[in-house]
Order: C-alpha cells, then sequence, then structure tokens
C-alpha cells in the first residue's frame, strides 16, 4: 500500500472515531478480501478445523504418543505485566468512545497479532497427530449477571490474524452481546441435549465423541459451538477480584492454551535514571501444551505478546502480514 492510500485511509479511520457513539461503535468490522491463509486441497489426514503437519521432526511426531493425555504435557508460565501504558492507551479509546474496551481485549488482540508472527501457537493436538488451527478461535466463559445465581455461558469468537485492536473488540463485543441476549447459547442448547440422556447411554455417546474428534470426523457443527475446541481460553479473574490462576487445559477437544490474568496492583518501577515510579501491573498465568511447539518458540511469542502489552499502540494497525505454519 503506497504513502497516499495508508494516509487516506488512517484519515478516514480518524473521522470514524471521532463520531463514535454508543449505537455505532460495534459497526464497521472490517473485512479482508483475501483469506489470510493460502487455499489448500484437503489431504489425507486433515480434520475441518486444522490441516496436518507433515514436516515436523522424528521427536515432535513421537511426543504425542509418549505424552498421550493433554494433562500429561502441561507446561506453566508466569509473568507480571506494566499496564501503565494500557491503562493510557484504553482511556484515549474510551474518549473516541470505546468506553467499554477493556484490558481483555488488549490481551486478545496481542494474542491474535502474535498468532500472525508464531503461527506454531495455533496448533493443536488430535488423535495424536499435530495439527495447524485453520482458524483463530478464542474461547471464554462468561456470567450472563454478576450474581451467584446467574448462569454461565460460553462465548466462542473468531478472529482474523490480520485484525487490529477496534476488530478484536468490535468481534468480541458483538458476540458477547448476542450471547448474554439469547436465552441459551448455541452451546448450551446441545448440552441441555446430551443431559436428557439416560446415564449408561451418555457415557456410550461421550466414548463416541471421543472416537469422532480422535479420527477427525467430528460433525462441522459440533466443532464450530464446543468450547472445548479452538485456539486458546481466557479467563479474567481480576473481573472477580481475585489473583490469577493456574486453569488446567481439557484432555477433550483441542485447545492448547489457557491464559488467565488476575487483580490489577500497584508497584514500583525503576526508571532509567534508578528512581522509582508508581505503576499499575496484573499478573498473567498461562497453561500450555508443550506438544504444539518447543520452550524457545513458546517463549519468543510470550515475549512479542508482553510487547504489545506494553506498547498497545501498535495494536491500532492491521497485521501487515500473516506467516503460515509449516507444511
Amino acid at each position: 500500500m503506497d504513502s497516499n492510500k495508508t494516509t487516506l485511509l488512517e484519515n478516514a479511520v480518524e473521522e470514524k472515531q471521532e463520531k463514535v457513539t454508543a449505537e455505532n461503535r460495534y459497526d464497521d468490522i472490517v473485512e479482508f478480501d483475501e483469506p489470510a491463509y493460502k487455499p489448500r486441497k484437503r489431504r489425507s489426514g486433515d480434520r475441518p478445523d486444522g490441516r496436518r503437519i507433515m514436516t515436523l521432526p522424528a521427536m515432535s511426531c513421537l511426543e504425542p504418543f509418549i505424552m498421550s493425555a493433554r494433562s500429561d504435557s502441561l507446561n506453566y508460565f508466569e509473568d507480571v505485566i506494566d499496564i501503565t501504558n494500557v491503562e493510557r492507551y484504553l482511556d484515549q479509546k474510551h474518549r473516541e468512545g470505546y468506553t467499554d474496551m477493556t484490558l481483555l481485549h488488549v490481551i486478545l488482540a496481542a494474542y491474535v497479532r502474535v498468532v500472525s508472527e508464531r503461527p506454531s501457537v495455533n496448533r493443536f493436538i488430535a488423535g495424536q497427530r499435530v495439527f495447524a488451527a485453520k482458524n483463530v478461535e478464542c474461547v471464554m466463559t462468561v456470567k450472563k449477571k454478576m450474581s451467584l445465581e446467574a448462569e454461565d455461558t460460553v462465548i466462542k469468537v473468531k478472529f482474523d490474524p490480520r485484525d487490529n485492536i477496534y476488530n478484536v473488540y468490535k468481534k468480541f463485543q458483538l458476540t458477547l452481546k448476542e450471547e448474554i441476549a439469547n436465552e441459551d447459547s448455541s452451546f448450551e442448547n446441545v448440552a441441555k441435549l446430551f443431559s436428557k440422556i439416560p446415564r449408561p447411554f451418555l457415557r456410550a455417546a461421550i466414548k463416541l465423541l471421543y472416537a469422532l474428534d480422535y479420527i477427525g470426523l467430528m460433525p462441522k457443527a459440533l466443532l464450530d459451538v464446543s468450547p472445548f475446541h479452538g485456539s486458546m481460553v481466557i479467563t479474567s479473574m481480576g473481573s472477580l477480584g481475585i489473583p490469577a490462576i493456574y486453569h488446567h487445559l481439557y484432555n477433550f477437544g483441542t485447545l492448547p492454551i489457557f491464559i488467565s490474568y488476575g487483580s490489577i496492583f500497584a508497584g514500583d518501577a525503576v526508571k532509567r535514571d534508578g528512581t522509582k515510579e508508581r505503576h499499575h501491573f496484573v499478573t498473567l498465568k498461562v497453561v500450555t501444551d508443550e506438544r504444539i511447539c518447543d520452550g524457545y518458540y513458546y517463549a519468543s511469542a510470550f515475549k512479542r505478546i508482553k510487547r504489545y502489552l506494553l506498547r498497545p499502540e501498535l495494536l491500532d494497525n492491521f497485521a501487515e502480514s500473516v506467516k503460515e505454519d509449516i507444511d
């Protein structure tokens, strides 16, 4: 894109932002003309939600057999993030009219951006094979009301790896509003249907789902609503007023990463001149499936996420390019 077109686009975005209201702040999600990943013919071993990676090192092929369950393969990571710049950034977005944009949206946008740069974090294990996910799907459990008696619902949001903060925010909020407004979500309808099956038959039905998932024949309609299939799960313990937790991954399904963040707290940050300044921080705790990529790769991805949380303004722009996983 040449500089003149870039300037025109930036001016158009700024003009729209000046007119943001509660009625239109979720409008104008940018849709891309071309898919993020090049079209591929489906090969033997591919699934509706992922393509099988055929060129892995031998050890990476063996790991899903040595550590056959996801619960055998958990790694735990913790980092404390200075979110002082994020708070300033969100103040600016609130003045623009995006009054319900929060830290959650910034973390999601940072994760989505890193998928475009480090695609191996968007792999999953199924049937003891390694797959590259075809989409970026984030899952979150939310309460319809903040009360002890209120029901939980699960939202599942599909992102494009090129999305900027505005696309991530709008897609998430629209999905959230729709699920809260519905008396029952798509997954809740499926869960209610299964809950009516007598116990012996229900156990058989669940075993059948495990088998279908193992061989890659899970119906796409179930994959689309299942909260156990996707790229990552995120939970805000801070919204409950408690610290972050290490949340387990599920043996059923494909989810390889669970991110939790806690309450914001104040602490001293040391400046370059050696003096201290009061900043705000949040703790991130992450549980990962170590079979999808090695520790060096994970470390690189987490450092990139931290970079975007320290400099959230970088998320205003769309990703310039998207790296594809290996064949």
